[in-house]
């Protein structure tokens, strides 16, 4: 097809990767071409992507415009050439990173012979990046490994130090607008899998590499000293990953009971310490997704991997389970239970314990499951649908599971865990709580208070979140969701932060490889200040859960820390995991802000799903790109439609016009209000333009943040 320009972009899409080569190295760059299709990366490659018709000039153009990496193939054959048509493909490349920020350049130079790039005659793009060395084009596992991964982000940057080279270790590259970042790996499922374990290598080392960048958005003052990268630890052979059983029942409508049966075998086996078994968010992460069970072992780095099937028929369940192992495909153990329902707890101690006994780990000498469990199977499959609506992460199902709960509770008021997640729940202010609460009881609103609604609201939410944590606590002390479900409470609604480093010091006491607990410590810490500590907690937690939240803690924790560049790319992960997650491109496009992405900001805020995030979002986005008129437009709609619940966002905008005392007017509705998002006042990189101001300290003495150790 003959290409006439921009008008027909569309009609063909531009590849992952264009290889620029001297015609001298077409033999080194046919060898580098094949090893990044085998492992489905798209490659231009001008000798099998040109067709006869193609308007040759305009279609290379095109490509070098709309590709991830460019890679040149540097050699003897280039260094002190000014001839060969790859000089206007470097010319070209090199005038795309002139249009972009220094730091965002996506040039992948890799040497097949001993040139030395000093003096190299190559453009001075060229000199910024680490060369890859490969001899007459000779690829192996780790070059395929490192171009997979910076393809695996939104980025379009290869940007590697000289130690990075030495290591092997790829530095995360720099964040390109996600409306134009291009997905550029085949749709196969092996390349999806293997982008997930590469994925999980990348947040490693961009968090285990942090230091704060030139963009100095966080704390004045705030550091965080750089951690040494850990080698990739090999796979622990005493390792599982529970994937979610199948439903099988005739209508297939039990899924949330297979889904629940699962997520009990996860929490029952992670209780085992000679035992790694990854969270429940990385292992449903693959539900319903082709990846071999082998690909699946790499991406969450076990052994071996359990899988099963359940088919409910009115009282009676037949479960069927087998432990494989990952690399080989050996079944180690299988099994088929033909069970009435009201043996279900019994049905899942079985099944654990034949998985302990395969695999030759020890079980706990005291099982806490009992504490845990009802007498009551409605009330059970209740809690079950409760998870698995709360797993959807929107406001429609959280409300549908919070009347699940209370109606476990009512059957069991021994309950724990159906408490516990009550708890829980109550601590997620995005959904529309104002549907179960009414004004009932409470003292009438005071006419023309416009604070009336949020503030009766979340009155009433967290007179119930302590009642629902305190049962929990009375239930069954020594179990620590109780106590996780407590700390949850105190510090989000009551600002009493000792008390609830406390909890939920005791809860990891109690589960030290819950990655909850973890993630809820890491966000704790940073709030307070502490912000290495903080992350070093979501590293963990990472280490549990690879595919779950802990990239989105970790994100916070470098915004605060002033690291913008690492925030972007550990978010951006988060994204590419949970595109429709709630409040995540609104938190995305204050970090475009403050890159200084101002166009790619306004986008990213149109995305986000959660509508009061994306009005209150969308005034610093315009102010950023100078539409004040329309900025001005936007934030009365923000205020009018959300000022009851976005009042400490909408601080956001007031600080950043530098317009003081509208915004200490807001964030003082905040507190009355008893706005969560108040918990981070200390901290919050979007209030730095406040710090010096009494009124400042004033609110942080208000908060009981001022004496926070930090």
């Amino acid at each position: 097809m003959v290409e006439g320009g921009d008008e027909d972009k569309a009609s063909v899409r531009a590849a992952a990767v264009f290889l620029s080569y001297a015609s001298q190295d077409a033999a080194a760059a046919a060898c580098i071409c094949t090893a990044l299709r085998e492992v489905g990366v798209e490659v231009w490659f001008d000798q099998t992507e040109l067709r006869g018709g193609d308007m040759w000039d305009q279609r290379i153009r095109r490509e070098i415009r709309e590709c991830t990496l460019f890679m040149p193939v540097i050699s003897a054959n280039t260094a002190s050439r000014h001839e060969g048509y790859f000089r206007l493909e470097w010319d070209l490349a090199d005038r795309r990173t002139h249009m972009m920020a220094r730091d965002r350049a996506f040039i992948v130079p890799v040497c097949v012979d001993a040139t030395k790039e000093g003096g190299t005659d190559v453009p001075e793009s060229f000199h910024r990046v680490q060369w890859m060395r490969l001899p007459h084009g000779n690829t192996g596992p780790m070059f395929t490994a490192r171009i997979v991964a910076l393809l695996g982000t939104p980025a379009s940057a290869a940007n590697l130090t000289p130690s990075d080279a030495t290591t092997g270790i790829v530095r995360a590259p720099a964040f390109t607008p996600v409306a134009t970042a291009k997905s550029t790996l085949r749709k196969n499922r092996l390349a999806i899998a293997f982008m997930a374990t590469i994925t999980v290598i990348l947040g490693y080392v961009a968090v285990d590499r942090l230091r704060p960048s030139n963009h100095t958005a966080g704390k004045p003052g705030a550091t965080v000293a750089p951690a040494r990268t850990p080698a990739m630890p090999a796979i622990p052979e005493k390792s599982v990953a529970v994937l979610p059983f199948v439903d099988m029942s005739e209508k297939k409508d039990q899924e949330y009971f297979s889904d629940g049966l699962s997520e009990e075998l996860i929490d029952m086996l992670a209780k085992i310490p000679e035992l790694h078994v990854p969270a429940r968010t990385s292992s449903f992460y693959f539900k319903a997704k082709q990846a071999t069970i082998a690909d699946i072992g790499k991406a969450l780095s076990v052994a071996n991997v359990l899988e099963g099937s359940v088919r409910k028929s009115g009282r009676m369940l037949r479960i069927t389970a087998q432990l494989v192992h990952a690399d080989s495909g050996y079944h180690l153990w299988s099994e088929t239970y033909d069970r009435k329902l009201d043996d279900i707890f019994k049905t899942q101690d079985e099944i654990a314990g034949a998985v302990v006994k395969a695999l030759k780990v020890s079980l706990l000498t005291e099982q806490p499951q009992l504490a845990r469990l009802t007498t009551s199977n409605q009330a059970y499959e209740l809690y079950l649908r409760a998870r698995a609506l709360i797993s959807r992460d929107n406001s429609d199902d959280t409300l549908k599971a919070y009347e699940d709960l209370q109606r476990a509770v009512a059957l069991d008021s021994k309950f724990t865990l159906a408490w516990a997640s009550l708890a829980d729940i109550l601590s997620k202010t995005y959904a529309e709580w104002y549907r179960v609460f009414p004004h009932g009881g409470l003292p009438a609103p005071t006419e023309g208070d416009p604070l009336h609604d949020w503030r009766l609201i979340l009155t009433q939410m967290r007179a119930a979140a302590h009642t629902a944590a305190e049962q929990a606590l009375r239930n069954a002390p020594g179990l620590a969701e109780g106590h996780l479900a407590m700390g949850q409470v105190l510090w989000r609604f009551d600002s009493a932060w000792t008390a609830a480093e406390t909890q939920i010091a005791m809860a990891r006491e109690l589960e030290p490889g819950n990655a909850r607990i973890l993630l809820e410590a890491a966000e704790l810490n940073i709030n307070l200040g502490r912000v290495p500590e903080g992350i070093q907690l979501a590293q963990r937690a990472a280490a549990l859960d690879p595919l779950g939240r802990a990239s989105f803690i970790v994100a916070w924790g470098q915004f605060v820390a002033g690291a913008v560049d690492e925030a972007q790319l550990s978010l951006q992960r988060y994204i590419e995991l949970y595109p429709t997650a709630s409040r995540v491109h609104y938190r995305n496009a204050l970090l475009l802000l403050a890159r200084g992405l101002h166009d790619a900001a306004l986008t990213e805020v149109e995305r986000e799903t959660l509508a009061r995030y994306r009005e209150a979002g969308l005034p610093l986005a315009l102010d950023a790109a100078g539409r004040r008129s329309d900025a001005d437009r936007a934030l009365e709609v923000a205020e009018r439609r959300d000022g009851n619940a976005m009042a400490y966002q909408i601080a956001y905008i007031y600080a950043n016009r530098m317009d003081l005392d509208r915004a200490f007017d807001w964030l003082e509705r905040a507190y009355r209000q008893g706005d969560p998002g108040m918990c981070q006042l200390k901290v919050d990189p979007m209030f730095r333009n406040l710090r010096g101001d009494p009124r400042y300290t004033a609110l942080l003495d208000k908060m009981r943040l001022s004496d926070s150790r930090p």
